[in-house]
């Protein structure tokens, strides 16, 4: 991937983090898309300790207008974008009878608004060039009941119906558009929160995802090599969800 750059939605910490290293790693030049710019810095100041490019553009995904501002950033910085990694999320828990109209907005706002902003914008770009790589990061919980975090798995759920419908519409441009449905992946925040040890034990392999066992297959998704997968959310837990 040494003459791709790939951008990241979220790329600051978390999965985000992880996805960033490992196209690093690859070769790819790496464009860090966050409204932490802290965040956003700190993995690119690491990405370049290591060898590899990175550079970032701060903002907001939540207006269609703020995504094209970023991308526009994306493409002046780097001359084009060969691939995009929608992996800006949030994450809010509630009971099901106790959700809130602000929370549906901003679960809304973030995991489906934006993640469509910034593909759209992006699309344009690869038009232009004749093609290109999209992932989107959906979740388990689109799979599955999730009576605690409804909200959340509705977003998500929206999340591989956008993929596949997005994905049928750009693959005659030879932009493959997939997405990735994660269980629970150990970050930092996943720790805090102290799920993962119940996640683990309903788990075949007995542990969470660790955020490069989901980084690798983005990876590949987002790659040349990946030349005959269109409109796929492929899950990634472990065991912890087969149907």
């Amino acid at each position: 991937m040494k003459d791709h750059t790939i951008i990241v939605t979220g790329g600051g910490s978390g999965l985000g983090r992880a996805i960033c290293l490992g196209l690093a790693e690859a070769g790819a030049e790496v464009g860090i898309l966050e409204i932490d710019a802290a965040g956003a810095e700190a993995v690119a100041a690491e990405i370049a300790a290591r060898g590899g490019r990175a550079f970032t553009v701060i903002g907001d995904i939540t207006t269609r207008e703020g995504a094209q501002v970023l991308v526009d950033a994306a493409v002046a910085k780097a001359g084009r974008i060969d691939g995009l990694c929608n992996c800006a999320g949030v994450y809010p828990r509630r009971p099901i009878l106790e959700i809130t109209d602000a929370d549906w907005d901003f679960s809304f706002a973030v995991n489906v608004r934006g993640l469509y902003n910034v593909s759209v914008a992006a699309i344009a770009q690869m038009q232009k060039q004749g093609g290109g790589r999209i992932v989107n990061i959906a979740s388990i919980d689109a799979l599955k009941a999730h009576p605690k975090n409804a909200h959340y798995a509705a977003m998500k759920a929206a999340v591989v119906s956008l993929t596949k419908s997005m994905g049928l519409a750009m693959a005659p441009d030879n932009i493959l558009i997939n997405g990735v449905a994660p269980a629970g992946i150990a970050t930092e925040k996943a720790r805090n929160a102290g799920f993962l040890p119940e996640l683990a034990a309903q788990t075949a392999l007995g542990r969470a995802a660790e955020p490069e066992d989901v980084a690798d297959v983005v990876v590949f998704l987002l790659s040349e090599k990946n030349r005959y997968m269109v409109g796929e959310t492929v899950a990634i837990s472990g065991g912890y969800f087969i149907p």
